[in-house]
C-alpha cells in the first residue's frame, strides 16, 4: 500500500511538474514574442517599472501616452480575459470598449496567430510584475479625441484576418513574412500613408515619413539592400552598404531585433529580399557613387568654403573627416545610404537629435548649438558633397522637424470642418434670434 501511495504521489508530482513546465514554456515564449514586437519601446519609461506605460509618443495629430500593460488590476490589464486581451492587441479595442489609436500597431498585430496571442497573454499576466502606476491620459484635439471614430477607420482600413501561410513558399519564407507583417510591424513605418493616415498597400515598404525621421524603402535592390545586408543591419545596426541605424530604427534594433533568434532574423531577411524590387528611379539614385576627396582638393577649397562646409569642418570633420570617410571606426558619410533618400530629413534629424546606440560610440545632437538655417546649410553640404544628392532642405523644414513635424492634411481638414460647423452654428443662432425679434 505504501509503495502504491508513493507511486501515485510520484505520478502526481510528475504531472504537476509537466504542467508547470508547459506554463513556463508558454510564458517564456510570450516574453520572446513581446521582444519581437518591441513592446518595451513604447510601454516602458527609463527608470520606471517595465511595461508601466506613460511613454509620450509623438504623432502627427498630437502626443499619445502609452498605457500600463502590467497585470495591475487598478492601472493595467490585470482584469483582462484572454479574449479581451486578444481584442485589444489584434483589434485595437480595450476591455471597456473604447478604441486604441493606431500608434499601437494593432493593424499589424492582427496577423498574430491564436497561439502566439495566448503566449503573449500568459507572459504579461504571469511573467511581468504588476505596477499601479497610472499613465497620463491622451488628449488629442477635436475630433480625434472621439475614440469611437476609430471604429469607422478600422472598418475601412484594418485587415482582421491572421496571417495565412503561402503554400508556394518555404517554411522559412513564411516565418519571415509572419514576423515582418505582424510582430515586427515593418509596414507601420516603412509604408507611406494616405491623407487619412492609413497605409498605402500598393506602395508596401516603399518608404514613408514619420513626421520627423524618414523610414526608407527596404525592398530588394534599394540602396544595396540584399539578404546579407538586411541580416547584418537588423542584428547590429550596420551593413556592408554603409548603412548605420539612427532614430526609431536604432531603438528597434537595440531593444528588439538584436535580441531575437538569428534564425528569425534570417527568415525576415529571406522574406524582405524576395519582395518586388525598387522603382528604377530609386535604384538609379542608389547607383550614384561619390569619389573620395583628395587632400589637394581640400586645400584648393579652403579659401572659398561655403557656410555649410565651414559648419561641417567646425562640428563634424573631427569624427567624419574632411573627406567624409570617417575616423577611428566611426561611420563614413561618403556614399552613406542616408544620403540616397528622397529627402534630407534623416540627416537633419541626426544633426538635431544625435545618434545614441545602447552600446558603442554615439553622435551628439546640435539642436542647442546650431540654428535652423545652420542645420539646413550643413545638411545640404553633406547631401551634395558626400552623396551627390539633389534632395535638400531649408530652415523652414528644419524648424518643422525641430517641432515634431508638420501637421498632416487630415488635421487641417478636421480644423476646417470644425470651423465650418462653428460658423453654421453661429448662422443658425443669428437666424433664430432674428425670427424671435420679429415675433
Amino acid at each position: 500500500m505504501a509503495k502504491l501511495m508513493q507511486s501515485l504521489l510520484a505520478c502526481g508530482l510528475l504531472i504537476a511538474s509537466t504542467a508547470f513546465a508547459a506554463d513556463s514554456a508558454q510564458i517564456e515564449r510570450g516574453k520572446y514574442l513581446a521582444t519581437a514586437g518591441d513592446c518595451v519601446a513604447c510601454h516602458t519609461q527609463a527608470g520606471k517599472a517595465p511595461f508601466s506605460g506613460g511613454v509620450a509618443i509623438s504623432s502627427p495629430l498630437g502626443t499619445i501616452y502609452s498605457t500600463n500593460i502590467t497585470p495591475s488590476a487598478n492601472a493595467g490589464i490585470g482584469g483582462y480575459t484572454l479574449e479581451q486581451f486578444s481584442r485589444a492587441v489584434r483589434g485595437g479595442v480595450r476591455a471597456d470598449g473604447s478604441h486604441l489609436y493606431p500608434a499601437m500597431p494593432y493593424t499589424a498585430y492582427a496577423k498574430l496567430s491564436d497561439e502566439d496571442t495566448a503566449a503573449l497573454y500568459a507572459y504579461f499576466m504571469q511573467g511581468v510584475a504588476a505596477s499601479d502606476t497610472q499613465a497620463p491620459p491622451t488628449r488629442l484635439p477635436f475630433p480625434f479625441n472621439i475614440r469611437a471614430s476609430m471604429a469607422v477607420w478600422n472598418a475601412l482600413f484594418v485587415e482582421t484576418q491572421p496571417y495565412v501561410a503561402d503554400q508556394r513558399r518555404s517554411v522559412e519564407w513564411n516565418r519571415g513574412a509572419y514576423l515582418a507583417q505582424g510582430l515586427a510591424h515593418c509596414s507601420t513605418c516603412h509604408t507611406p500613408r494616405n491623407f487619412l493616415m492609413a497605409e498605402k498597400h500598393e506602395l508596401y515598404l516603399q518608404g514613408g515619413s514619420l513626421g520627423t525621421w524618414y523610414a526608407p524603402a527596404i525592398t530588394p535592390g534599394t540602396n544595396g539592400w540584399d539578404q546579407q545586408a538586411l541580416m547584418d543591419y537588423l542584428r547590429t545596426g550596420h551593413a556592408k552598404n554603409g548603412a548605420t541605424a539612427a532614430g526609431p530604427m536604432l531603438e528597434a534594433i537595440d531593444k528588439s531585433f538584436a535580441k531575437m533568434d538569428p534564425a528569425d532574423i534570417k527568415a525576415m531577411a529571406v522574406y524582405l529580399s524576395d519582395l518586388p524590387g525598387a522603382k528604377p528611379a530609386t535604384a538609379a539614385a542608389a547607383a550614384a557613387v561619390v569619389p573620395p576627396v583628395s587632400g589637394s582638393d581640400i586645400v584648393e577649397l579652403a579659401g572659398k568654403a561655403s557656410a555649410g562646409e565651414q559648419l561641417y569642418r567646425n562640428n563634424c570633420a573631427s569624427c567624419h573627416q574632411n573627406n567624409g570617410d570617417g575616423v577611428r571606426g566611426l561611420p563614413a558619410l561618403r556614399n552613406h545610404t542616408v544620403l540616397r533618400q528622397p529627402n534630407a530629413d534623416n540627416v537633419s534629424m541626426a544633426i538635431l537629435a544625435g545618434v545614441w546606440p545602447e552600446a558603442g560610440q554615439g553622435m551628439p545632437g546640435f539642436a542647442h548649438e546650431l540654428s535652423d538655417k545652420q542645420i539646413a546649410d550643413v545638411t545640404n553640404y553633406v547631401m551634395t558633397t558626400f552623396g551627390a544628392s539633389k534632395a535638400g532642405t531649408d530652415e523652414h523644414r528644419v524648424a518643422a522637424l525641430r517641432q515634431g513635424g508638420e501637421a498632416p492634411l487630415l488635421l487641417w481638414l478636421a480644423r476646417a470642418g470644425m470651423l465650418m460647423l462653428v460658423m453654421l452654428a453661429l448662422g443658425l443662432l443669428l437666424l433664430w434670434r432674428r425670427r424671435n425679434s420679429k415675433a
